[in-house]
């Protein structure tokens, strides 16, 4: 499967201040791939770059190999579609729909064909009469995607389409995209700021911060082996603790020696150490590799998230087993879930990007 899209050393400013810094990213054919980080990590404006929306100061942006970055967004095979529908108010859904393929000159028994087809696909039959007015807030998200679908995009850009729906309609929106995608065979770069709503829908993952790309990788990869601090912190809850890696295979957290599996760090080096809270496993005092005292407890439906003071750190464990608070108790964890990370040099350090 090779490349649909390219960019090459991007760099974007606004009034002065660095947006994106000669960033480079690769999209193949047919995947899902989800721009994620916090807000004014770059996301946008990389999708605005790609869509043509904005112009890069510098670098390239690459379609199939042929250089578009100064072609304007309709004269690109790629639609988007906004958090705001930006649906024409005095068209019915049919006539939003067509728009595009009207000025493209298609036509009449075409265009009622693809409004048709895109209604069907967005499971909205015999809404194309409607008053766009009258639609919900998922329903007029569902005909803003079908306005960008029925055009045929190679591509389909969507920068943060959920944001203003309620949970229960994100969550099924987000199968109805999955499902999208894999009956019109189309490249997804999507936009979120949601780290679960990346992590269910995405092939690829690409974690943004400061306009720089921290990480980029299957969903798994990133969540069970975070390459940096951040990307730790920003993808799930996380322990982050300051080790020595002893040797390979072998870290003293909070003065106890922990087996893990990693290797390559030196002897007597200086790490930080990622143990996710479902990873931490309690026990009666003795039992584990830490004694401690339970600090906090909270009850979350599915399990109980509580904070453990063991070895002077405030560890966030999740179990489905309830431990009181004052009640001692003893941590485990096994080497398979104990994730060894470089200590940045400083803070502006820029991580190694990770193929896929």
């Amino acid at each position: 499967m090779g490349n649909i899209l390219e960019l090459v050393n991007i760099s974007k400013s606004f009034d002065g201040e660095l947006i994106l810094d000669e960033l480079n990213l690769d999209v193949k054919e047919n995947t899902f791939m989800t721009l994620l980080g916090p807000s004014g990590c770059g996301k946008t404006t990389t999708l605005r770059i790609i869509g043509g929306f904005t112009t890069p100061d510098e670098g390239r942006v690459l379609f199939e190999g042929r250089d578009i970055t100064n072609l304007p967004p309709n004269k690109r095979q790629l639609n988007t579609v906004f958090q705001k529908y930006a649906l024409f108010p005095h068209m019915s859904v049919g006539e939003n729909i067509a728009y595009g393929l009207k000025i493209s000159g298609k036509s009449k028994t075409y265009i009622d064909d693809k409004i048709k087809y895109a209604l069907k696909l967005v499971n909205m039959d015999g809404y194309a009469n409607r008053d766009v007015s009258q639609l919900s807030g998922g329903q007029q998200q569902r005909i803003a995607i079908a306005r960008a679908i029925v055009n045929e995009p190679k591509v389909l850009l969507l920068d943060e389409p959920l944001g203003a729906l309620d949970l229960k309609l994100r969550q099924d929106m987000q199968y109805e995209l999955i499902r999208l995608k894999n009956e019109l065979g189309i490249t997804f770069i999507y936009v979120t700021h949601d780290q679960e709503e990346a992590l269910t829908m995405s092939d690829t993952v690409v974690v943004m911060n400061q306009g720089y790309i921290q990480q980029m990788g299957t969903p798994e990869s990133i969540y069970n082996e975070p390459e940096n601090a951040f990307v730790a912190t920003f993808i799930g809850d996380s322990n982050i603790l300051s080790g020595l890696m002893l040797q390979d295979k072998l870290v003293r957290i909070c003065g106890v020696n922990f087996i893990c599996v990693d290797t390559g760090f030196g002897v007597n080096k200086p790490v930080d150490v990622v143990i996710r809270p479902e990873d931490v496993i309690l026990d009666e005092p003795g039992m584990g590799q830490l004694d401690g005292v339970v600090t906090h407890l909270i009850f979350k439906g599915v399990h109980y998230e509580m904070e453990v003071m063991a070895g002077d750190f405030e560890w966030l464990v999740q179990s489905t087993e309830m431990h009181a608070v004052g009640e001692a108790v003893s941590l485990r964890v096994v080497p398979d879930n104990i994730q060894i990370m470089n200590k940045p040099e400083s803070e502006d350090e820029e991580a190694v990007v990770i193929d896929v």
